[in-house]
């Protein structure tokens, strides 16, 4: 404050002490700030009702009534809203502003009490009753003596650095000798919480007042030396590489003044009492100790540290020791399996046994099962099944695809992005240790630069070594020796010999005309009753409509497609309802093309009749078994074999055993011995655009061979699987159970298969028994007798010599 504004406060003040204030003045609400008396004020008024009142008050006699809003985020407060003591003030300027807004100075007076709040347009009118201050008694006159001298030392150290005394501070202070004046003064520097500085204002005691100021003053003087300790403690930590985290330092330096426990000590805390309740191993709690210890001496910005932290989270959420537990009850985990899944009574069968084996055995370690079959079949589906029904946690994972060994061991953690292999992500997922944990798709492994995954697996899967699997992230023993491991695939080729010595092949083979029925009745058609927001009352779909179905519009080992085509069928009956049209709506075979339009399979054997040439051979393959037509016709030639329809080295073999075998057998069929060096075969296997291979379709092909050469047709409802020797001699085949299941959909009444393969006749349900007759054989003999009819016309084409051309040179001359 300078001279000239001090001349012109003490003119405002004797004419203050000469002029008598109005008891009703307006009110101007502040939000922040407390004005005590003697202080001058710059103010900048925004609020409408505020402007109000600033324009009210210079009209009048320049007095008005500040006090402080209780609540400063509310803009337009109500009497409750406002503290009822306050400051009498005068405005010294006006200024105002472009925007609309008012910049004024005012002068505290006196303080003073709302008495009442008077309705006025636009602003608040109030009644006010100044408040006196009492005097000081005599005997306490040497107290405020001393307290007001110990305050003016104590306000020098705090005020002294404050630009806004542009004078001399001690000037200032020893100029004011009366206890409530040097109190407000200082209290108005102090920047005081609105709570404290309203509470001094509330104060009409001088003495109390110095003493709460006082007060006031020790805690700032102390808060200023800690202030100063922690400056001063930061700058000698700082060096030229840590100016960045100066902020952070000093943040930290006032946690450890004020006792509080900073971030780093709560997150070492926090990780030491999570390893303690992860119970490791002590090998594993070793570790973690360590890596704890070497987070605690790392600044928590730094790479290594980010490192460090998502290991120690990986090795406390692992459930090193947390298995599921629960009683094993086999009658309610045989009906979970019936619930779950219809047939597959081998599968159910193998699962029993190893629960009854854990009720017994506690200790017994998880096998490694592996379904093959057919795609939906319910493999994946079957996984589930089992978990539920051995109440542990379920976790799958697919494997098709994969090329990367770090996809099963994990990542090294000095690469950017490391983390664990799938398999310890499942058992974190899982939250066990003892889960079941499916890998689907085990047979579309691959490898490349990267590494193989399949031999990763290896140690997974081996119950010998999956006590210690040691992933390349968490570089400790973990073990896998509890879970139970199931592998599903579509065959059996492609997986590595080493890991399929690992597993147990269970095979899932296709289901039957009745099952899929059974299944579709069930299972099928309730869900897609449910997903498509219709009712079972409002379709009626018949067993023929089923059959139907199953055989002309789909052609498959497992059920997807039936579930999809019956999808359609429900999904077109969903909008007529949605369009108000009134059920039930029928679904029997002559509907059935109004929702699925045309049949799209057609029995290959509907039309066709015993015919020369043309033979019946079964195949397996990853979608089941399937009927296989083998085609032969001979005409003139030189000998020539030729093959067609996409057929593999094995089976161009096979079809060369079968001419040979015709060959040296060719007096027993009655033909021409130099008939092949007469005559081209061609030998055909329709859908040529589909690649085929394998040694079981000999005995197919020699018969289609043999049926062309010698006349007799081949009976269509007979198929034939076998490989075929040189001497004719049948040999064993795979996968019987599904060429018998592809030839039932066929329509095929007989099978002949190697005698060999009767082992596998108990594999095949009974009622595909009872409606295909068996029969093994040895020999292709045996076979003959079987396919072909008794009777025939040889081709002439094939059983004409060829005369001699005539000799012109031989005929008579004539005499000369």
């Amino acid at each position: 404050m300078g001279e000239r504004d001090k001349d012109n406060l003490i003119t405002i003040l004797e004419e203050e002490s000469a002029k008598p204030i109005p008891t009703i003045l307006p009110l101007l609400p502040v939000k922040d700030f407390v004005l005590f008396a003697d202080m001058v004020l710059p103010l900048l008024v925004g609020r409408k009702k505020s402007v109000q009142t600033v324009m009210t008050a210079t009209e009048g006699d320049r007095y008005l009534m500040i006090a402080t809003q209780k609540n400063p985020l509310i803009e337009d407060p109500i009497s409750e809203e406002i503290y009822h003591i306050g400051t009498i003030a005068r405005i010294l300027r006006v200024l105002n502003l472009p925007d609309g807004r008012v910049k004024i100075l005012v002068q505290g007076l006196k303080r003073a009490k709302i008495v009442k709040f008077l309705k006025s347009k636009g602003h608040f009118q109030v009644e006010t009753r100044p408040l006196l201050e009492p005097e000081i008694p005599e005997e306490l006159s040497l107290e405020a003596e001393a307290l007001m001298r110990n305050m003016r030392t104590s306000a020098e150290k705090i005020l002294g650095h404050q630009e806004d005394f542009g004078m001399d501070l001690s000037n200032v202070l020893e100029g004011i000798t009366e206890p409530g004046r040097l109190a407000d003064l200082i209290a108005a520097n102090l920047h005081l919480k609105i709570e404290d500085a309203q509470a001094l204002l509330e104060l009409l005691s001088p003495m109390e007042r110095l003493r709460r100021v006082y007060e006031l003053l020790d805690r700032e003087i102390d808060l200023l030396a800690v202030q100063m300790k922690i400056q001063s403690e930061v700058k000698e930590e700082i060096s030229k590489n840590q100016r960045d985290f100066y902020l952070r330092e000093q943040v930290r330096a006032i946690h450890r003044e004020l006792g509080d426990a900073d971030d780093k000590g709560t997150d070492s805390e926090n990780y030491a009492q999570k390893i303690k309740k992860a119970k490791m191993p002590l090998n594993v709690e070793k570790e973690a100790f360590k890596q704890l210890k070497r987070l605690e001496q790392m600044h928590p910005e730094s790479s290594e540290s980010t490192v460090v932290r998502s290991y120690l989270d990986w090795l406390v959420e692992l459930p090193w020791k947390h298995k599921t537990k629960g009683s094993i009850d086999l009658k309610a985990a045989k009906r979970t399996l019936d619930q779950q899944h219809y047939g597959l009574e081998k599968i159910k069968d193998r699962v029993l046994e190893h629960l009854s084996v854990c009720k017994l055995n506690p200790e017994l370690k998880g096998p490694i099962l592996c379904f093959v079959g057919p795609p939906g079949v319910g493999k994946t589906s079957l996984g589930k099944a089992i978990a539920k029904s051995m109440k542990r946690k379920f976790v799958r994972i697919s494997l098709g695809g994969v090329r990367d060994e770090a996809e099963i061991r994990g990542h090294r953690r000095t690469y950017i992005g490391a983390m664990p292999g799938r398999v310890l992500q499942g058992l974190k997922q899982a939250k066990s240790s003892n889960p079941v944990f499916m890998m689907d798709e085990i047979d579309k492994l691959g490898a490349d630069f990267r590494g193989d995954p399949s031999a990763a697996l290896l140690e997974v899967l081996d119950p010998e070594q999956n006590r210690e699997f040691s992933d390349h992230y968490i570089q400790l023993p973990v073990d896998l020796s509890d879970v139970m491991f199931i592998l599903t695939a579509n065959y059996v080729d492609t997986i590595p010999s080493a890991l399929m010595d690992r597993m147990e092949l269970v095979f899932l083979s296709g289901y039957t005309e009745e099952e899929k029925i059974t299944i579709a009745r069930k299972y099928l058609i309730p869900r897609q009753v449910k997903q498509n927001g219709l009712s079972s009352r409002q379709i009626r779909l018949g067993e023929e409509a089923l059959k139907l179905i199953i055989n002309e519009y789909t052609c498959e080992a497992g059920l997807r497609n039936l579930e999809r085509e019956i999808g359609a069928i429900l999904r077109k009956i969903a909008r007529e309802v949605a369009e108000n049209k009134k059920g039930p709506f029928p679904i029997n075979p002559e509907t059935i093309a109004k929702y699925l339009g045309p049949a799209k399979y057609q029995s290959e054997m509907e039309n066709e009749q015993n015919a020369i040439g043309l033979s019946t051979g079964l195949a397996w393959t990853q979608t089941g078994g399937e009927a296989l037509y083998v085609e032969a016709t001979i005409f003139p030639g030189k000998g020539d074999l030729i093959l067609t329809g996409q057929l593999g080295e094995v089976m161009q073999e096979s079809a060369r055993a079968a001419i040979s075998y015709i060959r040296s057998h060719i007096a027993d069929f009655k033909l021409d011995p130099d008939v092949f060096e007469r005559i081209d075969v061609h030998i055909h296997v329709p859908a040529g655009a589909t690649p085929k291979d394998g040694p079981s379709a000999g005995t197919a092909m020699a018969t289609a061979l043999i049926s062309a050469l010698t006349g007799r047709p081949v009976r269509r409802d007979v198929a034939m699987t076998g490989e075929i020797t040189l001497r004719g001699r049948i040999l064993p085949i795979g996968g019987l159970k599904e060429k018998a299941l592809g030839a039932l959909r066929a329509g095929i009444t007989t099978i002949v298969f190697p005698e060999k393969n009767k082992k596998d006749l108990v594999e095949i349900p009974e009622n595909v028994m009872d409606k295909i007759k068996f029969i093994p054989v040895s020999n292709m003999d045996k076979v003959l007798n079987i396919a072909l009819l008794k009777k025939g016309k040889p081709l002439r084409i094939a059983l004409k010599k060829q005369k001699p051309p005539k000799n012109i040179s031989a005929k008579k001359k004539k005499p000369i």
